[in-house]
């Protein structure tokens, strides 16, 4: 092929198993499409092409450790690496060099995958921008806060790359650049070696351009065996349509993305119903952000001790709103949390999954703000997991995408309802050309 970067990772490992296509043959590409791209787009924080060159010569000199053996991902900047810096997005922590490889990162290279570089993120992974553009449309923000990792895969630069997610910075990014994305239940996964700002918010996330590469991804490092994932669930999906208390913030494009989603998900079989939440989660916005506010007074206390003045103007109103949360009103929006989280599985009933939006809209213009996370922040903090769908587009042509919520620690019905609902709107936009459904797909 004379463009390997433009196939998913799963096609890759054909491809290699067929003897058709090397490691270093597909990193090689994907260089060739950073090189191209990339001083647009600038999704990369740190590369080390002659690294990640070597790396893939060695996957083709040695036996195959797994199905990403020799292939190439991307690493959030929030993530320790011992070959690379690991800055978080600050110059508070420019130059930093963990002196080894964070649990998620080392599993990868254990599998055989090709690290090829770490990718921007917003300050600390919260709301202040990097340099990263929205490859669809340059003049628009690819959200945040894994913004270049969104970015790269979107692009093609790279087949997968990690994101986090704290309150919406895995599915927001990948809403608004088109791709999929796969937030697991937190706590399931080793984050050791990842910046952590609140350990009950904090999840590590996947982002490719097909279900099949976030399975295998998240199986690697969760320490499965990979295996193919299921087209569906064997029987009718029933599915709740969720439009959540955030649901007034929605504009038309999200609205329509929803209200298509479900039209189609009914046309393809999905029982779709509406569904409420109880009236006991209708304050978890607000629960979340006094809570990750008051959490950052810990987590990030002493580099605005020693170094607020490098700080952005954003981070240190959430850090100086933290200090002046009280120590019971924190403790009490904890436990009515956990009486949340304890109750969300009741509340799917009968529902296999909530149809939810997963954006305000389109990716707002400019890079100078990534967006609202008002449709992420409360499944964050119910630690449930997600998969986000791209197939929708705005009326400026930006893609807007929806997500599936599933009960906590039922991460695999989700992948699999994924990937039925995300390969059937991408054959409904090539059968059908239907101007609300598109996929950048491949």
């Amino acid at each position: 092929m004379s463009d390997p970067w433009k196939i998913t990772a799963a096609e890759a490992a054909v491809q290699m198993a067929r003897g058709e296509l090397t490691s270093l043959r597909l990193v090689e590409s994907c260089l060739e499409r950073i090189h191209a791209r990339e001083r647009e787009v600038c999704a990369w924080a740190h590369l080390d092409e002659d690294m990640a060159l070597n790396a893939a010569r060695v996957a083709d000199a040695t036996e195959p450790k797994s199905p990403f053996h020799g292939i190439p991902f991307g690493v959030k900047d929030i993530i320790d690496t011992a070959d690379l810096p690991t800055e978080c997005g600050t110059p508070i922590r420019a130059g930093h060099r963990p002196t080894e490889d964070a649990a998620c990162v080392a599993k990868m290279k254990a599998a055989g995958a090709v690290m090829m570089g770490k990718t921007v993120t917003t300050e600390y992974a919260l709301y202040h921008p990097g340099k990263t553009r929205n490859p669809i449309n340059l003049a628009h923000t690819p959200g945040g806060s894994s913004s270049g990792s969104a970015a790269a895969v979107a692009d093609s630069m790279v087949p997968v790359a990690f994101g986090s997610q704290t309150s919406g910075s895995l599915i927001r990014p990948a809403a608004f650049c088109g791709i999929c994305a796969f937030k697991p239940t937190q706590g399931i996964t080793d984050i050791a070696g990842m910046l952590q700002l609140e350990p009950a918010f904090d999840t590590l996330g996947y982002m490719g351009r097909d279900f099949d590469d976030l399975a295998t991804f998240f199986a690697i490092v969760h320490g499965r065996t990979p295996r193919p994932l299921d087209d569906g669930i064997g029987r009718r999906p029933r599915i709740g349509l969720c439009r959540t208390p955030m649901w007034p913030h929605a504009e038309q494009a999200s609205i329509d993305a929803v209200e298509d989603a479900a039209e189609q998900l009914r046309s393809i079989g999905a029982d779709v119903q509406e569904v409420r939440l109880p009236s006991s989660f209708d304050g978890l916005l607000d629960t979340h952000a006094i809570i990750l506010k008051a959490a950052l007074t810990r987590s990030l206390g002493e580099d605005y001790r020693d170094h607020r003045d490098q700080m952005s103007p954003v981070l240190r109103e959430m850090i100086e709103a933290g200090f002046e949360v009280p120590k019971n009103q924190e403790e009490t929006l904890r436990a009515h949390a956990e009486e949340c989280r304890a109750s969300i599985n009741h509340a799917f009933g009968d529902r296999d999954a909530f149809l939810c939006p997963s954006v305000v809209g389109e990716a707002p213009e400019g890079i100078l703000a990534t967006g609202n996370p008002v449709f992420q922040a409360m499944w964050t903090l119910l630690n449930v997991p997600i998969a986000g769908i791209p197939g929708a587009v705005g009326p400026t042509g930006l893609p807007v995408g929806i997500h599936l919520v599933g009960r906590r620690g039922d991460d695999e019905t989700i992948l699999r309802l994924g990937k039925w609902f995300h390969a059937r709107r991408v054959a409904d936009s090539l059968s059908a050309n239907n101007p609300r459904h598109t996929s950048r797909g491949n």
